[in-house]
């Protein structure tokens, strides 16, 4: 799910444009979708009761959605990300960090293990995806020891995949999966030399570009947990005697 995008203005002197960054919205759209990979045979073993995820941005819901028996989502809500990023009248400048702390609540019935993925990217002043600027430039500060893994094989410099190890009880709150977001100095040091005639100019490559994030969060039940991983997101996962924690294999 997209969502409506929130514009910030840029210093001049930081020769970034003055179309300013964009910053997107989050997602909690794929809690549905995990769940419509079961088999049929399968599906008989699943509680259905009850699952549902939100998506906290420093201490607060973003989005939300719980799904229930008849297969229909109950409530829920959509929010924008970032959008309390800057203070009034403050311009985002590139190298600085800022507080992004992201968390997920298990809002729904049941014990549920999580995953979130995160994808950045570049935009061009019409909003097309543009591949060729690096999205390793907009910088995110994952946690460590906070109880998330992230799996290398399934990210890379676009997307990131996070899996919480501990199973997610209702109501319970991981910790932060990340704590800071940052646009590193190095996009003002990209330029590309153009020459025309007798003419020499610079062009700063990521002039009039935008970045984008979004969040996107799956719950899966523990009940069964290692064949419902693998069904829903087609990942093999090793799950603790208790069934209370998972590592990646």
């Amino acid at each position: 799910m997209r969502r409506k995008k929130k514009s910030f203005p840029v210093k001049p002197a930081l020769l970034l444009g003055a179309a300013g960054l964009l910053l997107l919205g989050s997602t909690v759209g794929s809690t549905r979708a995990a769940l419509t990979y079961y088999s049929e045979n399968y599906s008989a073993q699943v509680d259905m009761s009850s699952i549902g995820v939100s998506l906290l941005e420093n201490g607060e819901t973003v989005s939300s959605r719980d799904y229930t028996s008849d297969g229909a989502w109950e409530g829920g809500t959509e929010g924008t990300l970032l959008t309390n990023l800057l203070g009034e009248g403050e311009k985002i400048t590139p190298g600085k960090t800022y507080d992004e702390k992201l968390s997920v609540a298990n809002s729904g019935n049941i014990d549920t293990f999580v995953r979130v993925i995160l994808t950045k990217s570049w935009q061009d002043g019409d909003g097309a995806k543009d591949t060729t600027l690096s999205p390793d430039l907009i910088e995110l500060g994952l946690t460590e020891g906070s109880g998330w893994v992230q799996a290398d094989v399934e990210s890379s410099p676009e997307r990131v995949v996070l899996y919480y190890t501990e199973a997610l009880a209702p109501g319970e709150t991981t910790e932060d999966l990340c704590d800071s977001i940052r646009i590193s100095h190095e996009v003002a040091n990209q330029v590309t030399k153009v020459t025309e005639g007798n003419t020499i100019r610079y062009v700063y490559d990521y002039s009039g570009y935008s970045f984008t994030l979004d969040a996107e969060v799956d719950a899966v039940q523990t009940h069964n947990a290692q064949d419902a991983i693998k069904s829903a997101w087609g990942v093999d996962v090793n799950i603790s005697a208790d069934g209370q924690s998972l590592s990646l294999q």
